[in-house]
């Protein structure tokens, strides 16, 4: 019975797409699994294209030269989209010194290693186009 369940489990393995972890044989999602956290630091309206200025640019930015590229953002959602990505450690914000006070956001490299994973789902957005509703 053992050598079944373990052919099983290197079956399950083998299958595209699905991790080779403990932690994807949930039966539920957990705030462990390492797509529920990539998910929640992607979370909300704006987030994505807030990361696809920072790709473009490969370093600093800030407050207001992101309201320059995005006008329709208003301030409330850009500062908690910001505080977010700080959180998830996406972003590092800098408090320069002088008056007055300037912030400058860079992405991390942990930050930096999201540029695939947006880029796929632009990827898989493409092939697979829906009207909005």
């Amino acid at each position: 019975m053992q050598d079944v369940a373990a052919v099983r489990d290197v079956a399950a393995a083998a299958v595209p797409g699905l991790p080779d972890d403990a932690r994807a044989r949930v039966a539920e999602p957990t705030p462990s699994c390492p797509v529920e956290i990539t998910l929640a630091a992607l979370r909300g309206r704006w987030t994505t294209l807030l990361l696809r200025e920072l790709l473009r640019r490969d370093g600093e930015i800030s407050y207001s030269e992101l309201r320059a590229v995005l006008p329709a953002l208003s301030d409330k959602v850009l500062t908690d989209r910001l505080a977010q990505l700080v959180e998830a450690g996406v972003l590092e914000r800098v408090r320069l010194p002088g008056w007055p006070a300037r912030t400058r956001y860079s992405l991390t490299e942990h930050g930096r290693r999201l540029g695939p994973v947006l880029q796929a789902l632009w990827d898989w957005g493409a092939e697979n186009p829906r009207e909005a509703q």
